[in-house]
């Protein structure tokens, strides 16, 4: 008979166990970077849009005694730790930058990497001023969208408006206040790829005093999954040609691959650099690139991060 003594013990120790355990497993599942230091804000609240994780990424020799530069990214997820992401791939964000700051080839910055909601990513990143401007029937038939069985945008109605009001009336403001940051906007960036490409190109339209420069990389220009009988590029083309920032205290780089869904951009970044033009912006402060045979993919944007990132922080 096992006496109450070595049952209570035996309890500990199960209990014992079982917290390290889940300690070993939450450490597995945060993501591990090669250059720098990655701080985890956890979840950060929002009053704005969906709650989400907010990782800040420090460079190596990262000290209170400097000023640095800013750059928030969209699909936080994604940038620095293929073991933790859905697909195994990853934009080696830390590398990339990494080398770029050994090299002095880019000012001292810090990267705050968003998470995405994946449910509801769609939805998020989604211009919202250009999707109004669509006739209703327009607006209706995109809603009833799906990918796969789930609906494209999660059931809920665009919220990006709110969601660059979460980066900028809520994050912002706490990395401004928690960081050894500028917080002016000729120190203050945004990228993203595909829907993220999107967003952080609404982002410097709508928020010029905030965001000094813009990385769009593999834009996704037709907004859905088709470029037939697809009003979405006009309405973002629309848009540009009434919001673009002033060229001459602002930067804009696009890029895009011509493989998988890439393939479907072309068509409209051409668009896009006749806008940029007529805007004033020439290549001082603008920047489209092509990538010959490269794909929708962490791994196409990985070979090709040091570019925009040398671009937009110079």
């Amino acid at each position: 008979m096992v006496s109450t003594t070595t049952t209570e013990l035996m309890k500990k120790f199960f209990l014992l166990l079982s917290v390290w355990i889940l300690h070993v497993q939450f450490l597995m599942a945060q993501p591990q970077v090669q250059s720098g230091q990655l701080e985890s804000l956890g979840i950060f609240k929002s009053n704005f849009v969906q709650d989400r994780q907010v990782d800040v990424w420090l460079p190596n020799g990262y000290s209170s005694e400097q000023k640095y530069q800013v750059l928030y990214m969209h699909d936080g997820q994604m940038l620095w730790d293929a073991n933790t992401t859905w697909n195994k791939q990853e934009w080696e964000v830390d590398e990339n930058m990494g080398k770029l700051l050994e090299d002095k080839k880019v000012p001292p910055c810090i990267i705050v990497g968003v998470h995405n909601v994946e449910a509801i990513r769609h939805a998020d990143y989604f211009p919202e001023k250009p999707f109004k401007s669509l006739k209703k029937a327009s607006q209706d038939s995109i809603y009833a969208l799906k990918r796969g069985t789930e609906p494209l945008f999660g059931g809920i109605q665009i919220d990006s408006d709110d969601y660059l009001k979460f980066l900028v009336k809520e994050l912002k403001p706490y990395i401004d206040t928690h960081y050894a940051v500028y917080t002016d906007r000729s120190h203050t960036f945004v990228a993203g790829s595909s829907m993220g490409g999107l967003i952080s190109m609404y982002a410097i339209c709508e928020y010029p005093e905030i965001f000094g420069a813009a990385a769009c990389i593999s834009t996704h220009w037709p907004g859905i999954f088709s470029n037939e009988n697809n009003p979405v590029p006009q309405a973002f083309f629309n848009y540009l040609e009434k919001h673009l920032p002033d060229p001459a205290t602002h930067k804009i780089y696009f890029d895009y691959g011509t493989a998988t869904l890439d393939a479907l951009y072309e068509v409209h970044q051409l668009k896009v650099d006749e806008i940029m033009r007529t805007k004033g912006y020439t290549a001082e402060n603008w920047e489209t690139r092509k990538f010959e045979g490269e794909n929708h993919s962490e791994d196409s944007w990985k070979k090709r991060l040091a570019i925009p990132f040398t671009f937009i922080m110079n």
